[in-house]
């Protein structure tokens, strides 16, 4: 089946080109960057998932190019850290904000080890594998994706967003709209005063099918598409 088959049976009326560009973020980084160029014709930026601390500053950079630029956003795992490492940065005014997986000494650790696993010093066996629960908040974006109250995702990450930071990020802006019933974890974050943006713990391309793609990627091209209009 072609993209173009692909995309007609899901539902997509094939009126448009979509153009998929591969930015390295070490690229980034670089102090000639231009970001207004590289960006110029995107309307959607997605920030995968991923291990270690290569090409980090570069994804913030493109994470706050997105948000300040209201350009769709969908951050995957690594995707949701980085949006809310630059959200703390740039918008609540923490400049040290970081996730302990890249700075294990950061000040404002707003990513970090679950309690119950600072204690493993295998760190091979502290990863959240399979499928869990995540608790919707109606109203919200994640809501008019998924059109329920409870979801299964499933997972494979390791570090965590710090609860001890919700407060203060949710009192500048960021809705935290799924959350892990059992564990109190946050699944899936959002943006108030902002056309499409969205990031979630769990990894959606894990059951996203070329003819039933995921809500989340549905819902995400959908959005870039008429920002393209």
């Amino acid at each position: 089946m072609s993209v173009k088959e692909a995309l007609k049976a899901a539902g997509y009326k094939y009126h448009t080109k979509i153009k998929i560009k591969w930015v390295n973020s070490e690229e980034l980084e670089e102090d000639n960057c231009n970001l207004k160029e590289i960006f110029k014709n995107s309307k959607g930026i997605i920030v995968p998932g991923g291990f270690g601390s290569r090409g980090i500053e570069g994804m913030i950079k493109a994470c706050e190019y997105a948000r300040t630029n209201k350009i769709s956003y969908l951050g995957i795992c690594l995707g949701m850290q980085i949006a809310v490492i630059e959200f703390a940065r740039h918008v609540c005014k923490l400049p040290d904000a970081s996730s302990r997986e890249f700075e294990e000494l950061c000040v404002n650790p707003v990513i970090d080890l679950m309690a119950d696993q600072k204690a493993i010093i295998n760190k091979g066996g502290t990863l959240r594998l399979g499928n869990y629960k995540c608790k919707i908040t109606k109203g919200t974006l994640a809501y008019e994706d998924y059109k329920t109250e409870e979801i299964l995702e499933r997972h494979r990450h390791r570090y965590e967003f710090n609860n001890n930071y919700k407060e203060l990020l949710a009192s500048k802006g960021m809705i935290f709209s799924g959350i892990n019933p059992e564990s109190n974890l946050v699944e899936i974050i959002e943006l108030k005063d902002h056309p499409h943006f969205i990031a979630c713990q769990f990894h959606p391309e894990f059951k996203s099918r070329p003819t039933r793609p995921h809500p989340l990627f549905d819902s995400f091209i959908k959005a870039s598409i008429e920002n393209k209009k």
